[in-house]
């Protein structure tokens, strides 16, 4: 509380709760002490960012007045969330019987024998109302949507994490580009199949012919049984991508990347590559993920 001759001014600071793109409000309450008409006058350093009402006004002797601060929403915060603006409350003795509309900058001018009393309020901000906290454990019916490995690391459910990425709204366009890409992929791998499938049968014939004439191997089946290799490897590399993009963003927590070879959306990059196993086995390997966090693991 600022306490002076004339007013006593509740509370010695404005504290605005801040959140970006939300205006906010906070009030501060002028007390008269004296028998007189006090007439008030606030004042801003960033007039533009703040509406005072009322900005002048009369107390009448031994009672109160309500004075409302409006900052408007900001776009960005401060550094170290502090703010530099002020305010400046003047105080005066006014003529009895003075009103609202009688009251004239003249004033609150600074004359020989005239009391101009004078509160500095400095701005605070403050953190908006923090979200309620959540009750630990899962309600009754629920699916887990997180679990804790033996190592301690903490995995979550892939079809939640599924549903997150799709319930998101500023990823609903790159989610549809991605199912796009799913449904692309899994055209590819049944193709992929039915080619090896045939592959199989016709390399099976060629073998038991070739059996039946002689105990070499022709260069026809050389290169079938080269061909059918190339094949199975393109089915695993499809079947890999095609798994690893169902559900939604993962790759191997073993690979990581930088920086992705190609974007597929503004908001969601894709990337394959190979690991290699313990055993020494590589193995293909697609990643869709969402800037900044590059990679998750679920």
């Amino acid at each position: 509380m600022s306490i002076g001759d004339l007013l006593d001014i509740h509370p010695s600071e404005l504290k605005f709760p801040f959140e970006l793109r939300k205006q906010s409000s906070c009030s501060m309450q002028l007390t008269n002490k004296t028998d007189q008409y006090i007439a008030f006058k606030v004042k801003t350093t960033n007039p533009k960012k703040y509406c005072v009402r009322p900005n002048t006004g009369i107390v009448l002797p031994g009672s109160s007045c309500n004075v409302t601060v409006t900052m408007q929403a900001q776009k960005e915060a401060p550094p170290d969330m502090q703010c530099k603006d002020k305010f400046l409350l003047q105080g005066v003795v006014a003529p009895n019987g003075t009103s609202n509309k009688d009251i004239a900058p003249e004033l609150f001018n600074k004359e020989d024998g005239k009391v101009i009393e004078e509160f500095k309020l400095r701005v605070v901000y403050v953190p908006a109302n923090p979200p309620s906290p959540v009750p630990e454990g899962s309600e009754e019916g629920s699916s887990p949507r997180a679990s804790v490995t033996e190592d301690g690391n903490h995995t979550t459910s892939l079809p939640d994490a599924v549903t997150r990425l799709l319930e998101d709204p500023k990823e609903k366009h790159s989610s549809s580009e991605a199912w796009s890409m799913l449904s692309k992929l899994t055209e590819e791998k049944a193709s992929a199949i039915q080619q090896n499938q045939k592959l199989r049968q016709e390399l099976e014939l060629m073998r038991k012919e070739t059996s039946k004439g002689h105990g070499g191997f022709s260069v026809l089946f050389v290169a079938l049984a080269g061909l059918l290799v190339m094949e199975l490897t393109r089915a695993m590399v499809i079947n890999k991508m095609a798994r690893v993009v169902d559900v939604g963003v993962v790759v191997d927590p073993r690979w990581t990347v930088e920086e992705p070879q190609s974007q597929l959306h503004p908001s969601l990059f894709y990337h394959h590559d190979w690991w290699t196993d313990h055993g020494g086995a590589a193995n293909p390997v697609l990643s869709i993920y969402k800037p900044p966090n590059r990679i998750r693991s679920l």
